[in-house]
């Protein structure tokens, strides 16, 4: 198990290989597509975003109804690939890595590794 605690710098992103169970502490970000599309509108606007893209992880999490009385309910992995027409932007703009479920299209996975990203 490597422990790894975020920001992740390049050189543990470098050692790190396919099927590597990683433990993650710090900050991570919840967003899943409708989160995406604002951050897209506040990049295309030359607007600061609310994190630090170049230090961020994002987690592709989708929510379930919140129960009476909770401001969310519980929320698991979405499908990576929903994020598809996203990521390689984000990527080039420096964040260096996602956590989702399932694959992701060729043009991902070519920024992922174009940008040494996880």
């Amino acid at each position: 198990m490597k422990r790894i605690t975020l920001p992740m710098t390049k050189e543990q992103r470098k050692s790190l290989r396919a099927g590597d169970s990683v433990l993650l502490t710090g900050t991570i970000y919840t967003a899943r597509d409708c989160a995406h599309k604002r951050i897209f509108a506040l990049l295309d606007e030359g607007k600061e975003l609310p994190f630090p893209l170049r230090e961020a992880f994002i987690y592709y999490a989708g929510p379930c109804p919140a129960p009476e009385g909770k401001a969310c309910g519980s929320c698991g992995p979405t499908t990576s690939a929903r994020m598809n027409s996203f990521a390689p932007r984000l990527l080039d703009l420096g964040l260096p890595g996602m956590i989702g479920k399932g694959e992701m299209s060729e043009e991902v996975r070519a920024a992922l590794r174009r940008n040494n990203a996880v």
